[in-house]
């Protein structure tokens, strides 16, 4: 028997790492049988690696006795970058403030800076919205970039970062940014964890949730959508999915939800490492994907301009409760997506010089489909809120509704949809048949 306590604790003294000494990476073979089995016993679950199909855990050596006895094979793995604490170039919060600042006045016409509430500490919670004319409600489609529900994961405010660097840099000089700008009310909250990663920094470098009572609350498992409904969360609180007390009991919760509420985004992107994967809605099993089949098309098809697997939480990772995508897309009609960046052998804290441009080059490509995609097949208007107030899509010819869509509370419309034929009815007090509807791009109903 080896003495795995007294090889970790030369790991961890030669990483530097912030974490106790007996916890240690240990990665095994990706089946079906070893996800359930690290989940129902609450381990902390790391990330997975469709490529060479295996699972990674961050465990103390008590969690590892007990997987040993069930006779697994283990594949132990130590790499420097697993386990020592973040390079000091990644952004920390008052960095993520004074960038979000720098960028606002040297950009100050095409952007604005917007508190959308506050943390357990007391930090401000910032999102930037890029657009032509900032300041005002423009009446355009919404998109929404969100990154750090978790602490530990620090390459995700990079990627944020870029973004809000490319489109403001590049604007009125790259005609596909220009026009991004002009026809797009662009919302991105760089770090949203902001108390949570303050901690990562200071005292613990694995530390994921916010810092509740000083075990912390998983805010990605806080939504009230599916909130407790599936084992995909847990009601301990030395969990790192601890679900808190009660739905939305946390004030970065609360100020997501109000603030999607208020902007009502067409698409939302939420950053996360690590495992190379597109997730969208649902969380739990056996929910199948939508019913909207866009949702699971755009998703695969980010996939495959990042070379990233899609899928839903329960296919690819775990089931997953009190997540925000489920959230976004259950109450506010959100297409929304959880991008895992970086893989299994980049860990939380990738090597910065080698993986952070490397990342966010990559990453690119995801969030700029998005913005395209706006402008691809859909229908998208506004209508007499007080006349109609529904809309209901079926494929042309069949009886059964696809797609129910509840009108924006201003009249507005933004209805992604696959190219095809459909039979189109808006509902309110009046009653509006478009039969036969071809979407082949992005299409206005006349009345």
């Amino acid at each position: 028997m080896f003495n795995w306590k007294g090889i970790l604790f030369v790991i961890a003294m030669i990483s530097g790492s912030a974490f106790a000494a007996e916890s240690m990476i240990v990665r095994f073979d990706l089946t079906d049988s070893m996800k359930k089995y690290l989940k129902e016993n609450e381990f902390d679950i790391t990330g997975v690696n469709y490529k060479t199909m295996e699972i990674e855990a961050l465990l103390n050596e008590e969690e590892l006795s007990q997987i040993q006895s069930q006779k697994t094979t283990i594949k132990f793995s130590f790499p420097q970058n697993l386990l020592a604490g973040p390079d000091s170039r990644y952004k920390n919060p008052d960095e993520i403030l004074d960038f979000v600042n720098r960028i606002h006045a040297q950009y100050p016409d095409i952007t604005e800076v917007k508190v959308i509430g506050k943390t357990i500490e007391g930090r401000e919670i910032h999102a930037i919205k890029i657009s032509d004319n900032a300041k005002r409600d423009e009446k355009e489609p919404v998109f929404l970039v969100n990154a750090m529900h978790h602490a530990r994961e620090v390459m995700t405010p990079e990627i944020t970062t870029d973004m809000i660097e490319y489109l403001t840099t590049n604007y009125e000089k790259d005609p596909e940014v220009t026009n991004w700008i002009k026809s797009t009310e662009i919302w991105v909250i760089p770090m949203f964890n902001l108390d949570g990663n303050n901690k990562m920094w200071n005292e613990d470098s694995m530390w994921r949730k916010n810092t509740r009572n000083g075990h912390g609350v998983d805010i990605n498992r806080n939504y009230p959508a599916g909130w407790n409904s599936c084992n995909g969360s847990s009601a301990s609180t030395s969990a790192q999915d601890y679900r808190g007390t009660a739905p939305a009991s946390e004030p970065e919760t609360q100020a997501m939800m109000n603030f999607v509420a208020s902007i009502k985004p067409v698409f939302n992107i939420s950053y996360h490492s690590y495992s190379e994967i597109v997730i969208y809605p649902y969380g739990c099993r056996p929910r199948r994907t939508p019913a909207e089949e866009a949702v699971e098309t755009i998703g695969a098809e980010i996939g495959k301009k990042l070379d990233y697997k899609p899928g839903t939480a329960w296919q690819l990772l775990y089931n997953a409760d009190g997540g925000d995508i489920d959230w976004m897309y259950t109450e506010h009609q959100v297409i929304p997506y959880v991008i895992e960046v970086n893989s299994t052998w980049d860990g939380f804290h990738p090597d910065y010089s080698k993986m952070r441009d490397k990342t966010v080059l990559r990453n690119r490509a995801g969030w700029m489909h998005l913005l395209n995609r706006l402008q691809g097949p859909s229908l998208q208007g506004k209508v007499a809120i007080e006349e109609f107030n529904l809309i209901k899509i079926s494929k042309a010819g069949e009886t059964k509704v696809a797609q129910t869509y509840k009108i924006n509370p201003d009249g507005s419309y933004y209805v992604i949809l696959n190219p095809g034929k459909y039979d189109v009815t808006f509902e309110g007090s009046k009653i509006q048949k478009f039969p036969s509807v071809e979407i082949t791009s992005k299409k206005t109903l006349k009345f």
